[in-house]
């Protein structure tokens, strides 16, 4: 079944106004023409607005890095799901490896996030993942078992979600799950999840490793943290799931 290919860029707490204008205008130069790949900008809040007005009309979709559980109320600092859908959002990252470990994420709490999201009508981008601990020991399936199976357990099923594969040990370190690595993983959370859900790969994504991960029969897109900064190397990775076609 042909998923299509989703690379959606994470920005992090990276960028200014100059900087990303700059950035979105060669990355929007450089996605003209691409076939069977929806490209996204996960970008940080303060610049979703002044971003989303530039993407409108544009084959770059915009997403959000973060929502709150809660509809709305006294969360000083949180943004509910509905803001980032009234601001133009299409995806919201759910679960990245950063909120679980930085700021103590439960899978209860991904899970009541990913209902938030899918419930004003965005996409989720759920992150699953392994330390290099839980790898070393041969616990790397049991993991992102758990991790899937909170979302599920609240949520019933995984329509209209993303779901990327990311291993905490191999994000922003500069290392890299081997293709077999990725294969495996990717091949385990296919039968788990709708037969058209795409299954993004999150774990240092470059454009000198992009094609081999993206020729992976289970692998349908990538999470780009770093590379999606530089736009000559987002459009690259772009590109290279574009030639999987």
């Amino acid at each position: 079944m042909d998923r299509g290919r989703l690379v959606a860029g994470n920005w992090k707490m990276h960028g200014n106004r100059t900087g990303n204008r700059a950035l979105l205008d060669g990355v929007l130069s450089g996605i003209k023409g691409l076939q069977g790949v929806e490209c996204a900008v996960c970008v940080p809040f303060p610049y979703l607005g002044e971003v989303g007005e530039r993407l409108k009309g544009t084959a770059l979709a915009l997403g959000a890095q973060n929502a709150s559980e809660h509809a709305l109320g006294a969360y000083t600092g949180e943004v509910a799901a509905a803001m980032l859908k009234e601001i133009g959002c299409r995806y919201v990252i759910v679960g990245h490896s950063e909120r679980r470990q930085m700021y103590g994420e439960s899978d209860a709490v991904v899970a009541a996030k990913f209902a938030a999201v899918r419930g004003q009508g965005m996409t989720p981008i759920l992150c699953v993942g392994e330390t290099l601990e839980e790898r070393e020991g041969g616990r790397t399936e049991k993991v992102v078992d758990r991790q899937l199976r909170a979302v599920l357990d609240l949520n019933k099923n995984l329509e209209k979600a993303v779901v990327a594969y990311e291993p905490v040990w191999a994000i922003g370190t500069g290392r890299t799950a081997t293709p077999e690595q990725a294969q495996a993983v990717h091949a385990f959370l296919r039968p788990k999840v709708p037969a058209g859900t795409r299954i993004l790969y999150g774990g240092s994504v470059k454009k000198d490793n992009a094609a081999a991960l993206f020729a992976l029969p289970d692998v349908d897109g990538g999470l780009i943290g770093g590379a999606s900064l530089v736009a000559a190397d987002f459009v690259a990775i772009a590109q290279a799931a574009q030639k999987r076609n």
